[in-house]
């Protein structure tokens, strides 16, 4: 330990000496992800009066667009100003088309006289309007989070709060409307209400099975059913509701959100089934299939109905709608003709949430809700490859691979840059190809876990932690054997009741740093602050665990310096950990933030710590002297150092670098 010390004492007057100049302004490098998402839509008349497909692109700001369904041209597009997208799209009988918005909590209307109007948030405290329905002449009913409430918006009398439907719900995710009665469904476990749309009386429908870790993900009316999809984003069963009768009548697997389209003229309904749009008689029980194939891990519809598309092989109505990237089907149910269309609708830029250096040298950047994976060459800057692909939480490096950790589910994938890309979740092709590539390696949902925030390559491991789902706490600590293709060990709540959202690894120890909070903002804490913990890789257990930083909600960052020491981010304190001792053995106070966002890395190159502090800014700190210059001023959550020494961090969609 004297030897350490005196070690210690001459590395420091050294590196003292090597404290660099001021770091030059950064580069901009662009944008890296671009592409299009689409959540809610509609089919319904446009601004010319001919029937369009309206559907919302999430983006700064989030756009409602028109498509001809004929040509798949982009006959509109209108900003949503100060929202980043609408899950909620909704045409009414009079000719307005509604969105209802997230990134500020919105009602916006258009209509061909007036255009788009931005009529606010219409319950204030609510942050997200993810639902709406159709209800008579222009009215329209919305559902909302996070406090679960029912609302109806019509332009001559204003805004109805029908209030909170369920105390123990802050999610109404899905609504439809039908003979003066309103459908709501909530998030897990999934409740079904009937609301009278006149004297606001409350009704909870019988479950149809155990709704346990399920949400009423869709419900929709139609020629007097009611379907009901439960889940979330990926397949799951389809519930049909006799609304005369009042009794379920019929379950169906594998269906697809996040519509079944409105009734044909003997009120058959289609949606997308185990990757397929076919036809549904709720009188007969019988589905038919179209040969309309939509593959894919997200195959989701945004947006689908009816419309006369006045080309050969497509006589009368057909049925036509968008996916989740812009691309456009249809299909004549008369002759059986069908085909996909890529639309018009413009890309947007895509928040970057994880950044590593891959195995070769590259930056890879993976994006925010659009998801994306962007590879950039580190001398040019360029973007040098595009791919489709899911959310990312994290990303690293580890023997020849990078490792992707994808939201939801808290999927774990590892591509190889040596070989041609091939996601068959995201990417599909109706052709078969060559291995997955990015390979899904194992997912968290079946210990409710859906954000795989913290990855680091722990000797011949890899270490991931994960934050939990709606309504749980405790993250999961996965130890993977890549040699093995198998988990080594999989342990919840390492540290009661909190999430892992940071990892180091140093000499057989991954060193964790917690968040008290669930990867889903709705779900209360039971904890107060963050800890920094210790678990041995080979004995999998838990070794020792600290409070480094008392009152901070979470330690979001963590990483080795030249001497050993253990460094971390907490709200505004960069705090150093002596391993050893278990103890806190330097603290620097950049602010009393307590942010749960910061990021930090060391640099090998000129043995300084960069971070990203609390969103605010991007920041030097001299290890060893405490010293500190912030680099730039600015909405930063992203920040990653290059093998190079340089430096590159993202303000939302913008990728800079910085060369010290």
């Amino acid at each position: 330990m004297i030897l350490w010390k005196g070690a210690l004492a001459a590395v420091l007057v050294a590196v003292t000496a090597l404290t660099p100049a001021p770091a030059p302004a950064p580069e901009n490098l662009g944008v890296p992800l671009q592409d299009v998402l689409l959540l809610g839509g509609a089919v319904a008349p446009g601004p010319e009066g001919k029937t369009v497909i309206w559907s919302a692109s999430s983006g700064s700001p989030a756009h409602l667009n028109a498509v001809d369904p004929a040509t798949g041209a982009q006959t509109s597009r209108f900003d949503l100003p100060g929202s980043g997208g609408a899950w909620a799209v909704e045409a009414t009988p009079d000719g307005s088309v509604y969105a209802g918005t997230y990134g500020g909590s919105k009602l916006f209307r258009w209509t061909a006289q007036g255009g788009v109007q931005d009529l606010g948030n219409p319950l204030r405290g609510e942050t997200f309007v993810w639902t709406l329905a159709a209800g008579e002449g222009a009215t329209v009913y919305g559902g909302t989070s996070p406090g679960g409430r029912l609302f109806a918006y019509n332009p001559a009398t204003g805004v109805r709060d029908y209030g909170r439907l369920s105390a123990a719900h802050a999610y109404i995710r899905s609504v439809s409307h039908a003979g003066g009665k309103i459908y709501a469904g909530t998030e897990a476990p999934a409740k079904i209400f009937e609301v009278d749309a006149a004297g606001g009386a409350i009704k909870e429908l019988p479950a149809p099975e155990d709704t346990t870790g399920k949400w009423a993900y869709d419900v929709d009316a139609a020629a007097g059913y009611l379907y009901v999809r439960l889940g979330g984003a990926s397949p799951g069963p389809l519930h049909v509701w006799d609304i005369a009768a009042g009794k379920w009548t019929d379950r169906l697997d594998a269906a697809h959100g996040l519509d079944v389209s409105p009734p044909d003229d003997e009120g058959r309904v289609y949606f997308v089934k185990g990757g397929e749009l076919v036809r549904y008689d709720p009188k007969t029980k019988t589905t038919t299939p179209t040969g309309l194939p939509v593959t894919g891990r997200v195959a989701n519809t945004r947006g689908i109905g009816w419309a006369e598309l006045g080309l050969p092989d497509y006589p009368g109505k057909s049925l036509v709608g968008l996916l989740w990237r812009g691309l456009m089907f249809r299909y004549n149910p008369q002759t059986g003709a069908k085909a996909f269309v890529q639309s018009g609708i413009k890309g947007e830029p895509i928040d970057v949430t994880a950044l590593s250096e891959g195995p070769d040298g590259r930056m890879y950047a993976g994006g925010f809700l659009n998801g994306g994976f962007a590879g950039i060459d580190p001398k040019s800057g360029k973007t040098e490859e595009f791919h489709t692909f899911s959310q990312s939480e994290d990303m690293t490096t580890h023997q020849g691979k990078l490792y992707i950790g994808a939201y939801p589910e808290a999927r774990v994938y590892s591509y190889d840059p040596r070989l041609p890309w091939n996601s068959t979740e995201y990417s599909p092709s109706p052709q078969p190809g060559p291995d997955p590539n990015p390979a899904r390696l194992y997912d968290g949902a079946a210990d409710k876990q859906i954000r795989p925030r913290a990855m680091v390559s722990a000797g011949r491991y890899l270490a991931v932690g994960t934050m939990p789902d709606l309504g749980h706490l405790g993250g999961v600590l996965s130890i993977w054997d890549p040699e093995a293709g198998r988990l080594k060990s999989s342990q919840r709540n390492v540290v009661k009741d909190q999430s892992i959202v940071a990892l180091a690894y140093r000499d057989g120890i991954v060193y964790g740093g917690t968040s008290i909070y669930s990867g889903q903002s709705a779900t209360p804490p039971t904890q107060l602050e963050a800890k920094l913990f210790a678990w041995s890789v080979r004995e999998n257990r838990l070794l020792w665990e600290i409070v480094p930083a008392p009152g901070k909600p979470a330690i979001p960052a963590l990483t080795f310096d030249a001497a050993g020491r253990l460094w971390g981010i907490a709200g505004g304190e960069v705090f150093a950990v002596n391993t050893w001792a278990r103890e806190v053995v330097k603290r620097v106070v950049l602010s009393s933030s307590k942010s749960a966002s910061g990021q930090l890395a060391f640099n090998r190159r000129d043995l300084q710590l960069y971070g990203a502090h609390a969103g605010q800014s991007v920041f030097r700190l001299n290890p060893w002297t405490g010293r500190h210059t912030v680099l730039r001023s600015g909405p930063v959550h992203q920040l990653a150092v290059h093998r190079s020494g340089d430096v590159y961090f993202a303000e939302g969609p913008t990728l800079y670098r910085l060369h010290p």
